[in-house]
């Protein structure tokens, strides 16, 4: 395994990480490919668009970082972590799976192994992917080329749970590909690997742990919005809730991101090939997907409440990432709620320190600001937890309110349970 030669295909917030740790197990031995070249040229600089690594991180690692095609070819290990999100219409979209899939068919040798970590539902690589692989490289499946999968484990931002501290779970076509591929995955996890029965399994394992967390969010939504109307408190109430054992402490708010957003929809979409109708997952798509409307008109509902005239009312939000300390814009629920406000004629003004401001406005028609300019608003929406915003405290955001008074919505209950100036309305979700 020391000689073997790596090829990771996509260098987002998932085959970083991955690239950069085997770099580190087989130095001189490793490729990054992906075809932004903008991304693979500040690689190439040692700066990382996502934000992750800093440029020693990556300079130590002494990899390889191409756009090249013709420099993947012949390769031992292929591992393909493209994003799969969803359409307009919430239906699965495979194009950059199916190109990562043609890439890797042109760069195909006798014995390679070939391994997705891409989140699919269960089929996805053995009925889709395997067939263009061989296809495109004329070889077949089992005989000259081999085929597993591994689910991706990455939670961006998080500097405790990290890559080589998150169990591996590998799924192959035969046990003797999957002791293979689990001994390579081995080498740079340190926790170890879970080999499952076949890549299907593998498959549903991913799919199964995002939709949980999707289901528990939408539940603690759905009693937020029942205790808005009831007059109570959501923290308070979970709170008192967490006092027992075996109580699990989720929390509401705006269910975005590349995973838990996108996931329920690809089991629902398998799901209905076959038949079934799922119930409770889409139900639970449609609370966590209405949230942004819901946080919308409770801002304007206070604002009416409070005397101010909506039309033309100046409302700053903090955070446009799907969460907190990354950089990641995919399929936030910002946007969403920013539109909801617009709807009602408010000039809504959105700042986020960690993005980029012109990939911001070419997917979200939405042009940040400067945290400077988010002055003398007559509401301020901390949607997004980031450090900046937190460490400042409660007295940074009151600043940005005209006159220290106004209307303060706080979606993550940052500043739950502190002393609010009686000037200022507060509400959290």
């Amino acid at each position: 395994m020391v000689y073997a030669k790596i090829v990771i295909i996509g260098l987002g917030y998932v085959g970083l990480p991955l690239a950069l740790a085997f770099a580190k197990q087989y130095p001189g031995n490793v490729i990054g490919f992906d075809v932004d070249k903008n991304k693979v040229i500040s690689l190439q600089k040692n700066v990382d668009s996502t934000q992750t690594f800093l440029p020693g991180e990556i300079k130590e690692c002494t990899m390889f970082f191409t756009a090249e095609e013709s420099d993947i070819a012949g390769a031992d290990f292929y591992i393909i972590t493209v994003p799969t999100p969803v359409d307009d219409l919430n239906n699965p979209d495979l194009y950059a799976l199916r190109n990562a899939s043609q890439i890797v068919g042109r760069a195909l040798k006798q014995g390679s192994f070939v391994c997705y970590e891409s989140t699919v539902y269960p089929g996805v690589t053995e009925e889709i992917c395997k067939p263009i692989l061989e296809r495109i490289s004329n070889m077949r499946c089992g005989e000259d080329f081999y085929l597993g999968y591994s689910p991706e484990r990455i939670n961006p931002g998080d500097k405790i749970h990290t890559l080589e501290k998150i169990p591996k779970v590998v799924g192959a076509e035969t046990d003797t590909i999957c002791e293979k591929l689990a001994l390579l995955y081995a080498s740079i996890i340190e926790v170890g690997v879970h080999k499952v029965s076949s890549i299907k399994a593998a498959e549903a394992c991913k799919i199964v742990e995002n939709v949980q967390r999707d289901l528990n969010i939408a539940i603690i939504n759905e009693m937020a919005k029942i205790f808005e109307a009831s007059d109570l408190n959501t923290m308070e109430v979970l709170k008192a809730a967490e006092t027992k054992w075996n109580f699990i402490p989720f929390k509401p708010g705006l269910v975005g991101g590349h995973c838990i957003g996108t996931d329920s929809y690809y089991l629902a979409h398998k799901a209905v090939t076959m038949g079934y109708r799922p119930e409770l997952i889409l139900a639970a798509r449609r609370v966590n997907d209405g949230m942004g409307k819901f946080i919308a008109e409770k801002t304007i509902k206070l604002m009416c409440q409070s005397g101010m005239k909506v039309k033309g009312s100046k409302i700053g939000v903090l955070g446009i990432t799907f969460k907190e300390n990354v950089s990641d814009i995919r399929n936030s629920k910002i946007p969403s709620l920013v539109k909801h406000l617009q709807d009602y004629g408010a000039e809504v003004w959105v700042h986020d320190g960690y993005c980029n401001s012109e990939n911001v406005f070419k997917t979200y028609n939405i042009a940040l600001v400067e945290e400077g300019r988010l002055v003398d608003c007559d509401t301020l929406i901390l949607a997004v937890a980031h450090k900046e915003y937190i460490d400042g405290g409660l007295d940074a955001c009151l600043r940005k309110l005209r006159e220290n008074s106004g209307i303060l919505i706080d979606v993550k209950s940052v500043f739950w349970g502190q002393a609010i100036p009686g000037n200022v309305v507060y509400w959290s979700l």
